[in-house]
């Protein structure tokens, strides 16, 4: 087998997706919640009473799935297409 076609551990391509992720989701989070109070979000939606630690600890877990999602997708595309002989 050529080592150039070896594909990576899927732990190795667990990490590649979660690690990147968990940063930016870190990073949103901040950034969103300087601008946002989460309790004021949560009033403004009727969902009943939420702490301002509740909020941050679900609005970083929502951040952190949709940017695992968009790296999911990115490693996902990255791989070669099959190529049709003719």
């Amino acid at each position: 087998m050529d080592e150039s076609k070896q594909e990576a551990p899927t732990i190795q391509k667990l990490i590649a997706v979660l690690w990147p992720s968990f940063l930016t989701a870190g990073l949103a989070t901040i950034l969103f919640f300087t601008a946002f109070d989460p309790v004021l979000i949560v009033q403004v939606s009727g969902y009943g009473e939420i702490s301002r630690l509740g909020g941050y600890t679900i609005g970083f877990f929502l951040f952190w799935l949709l940017t695992a999602g968009s790296c999911t997708l990115t490693c996902y595309f990255q791989r070669p297409c099959d190529t049709i002989k003719s």
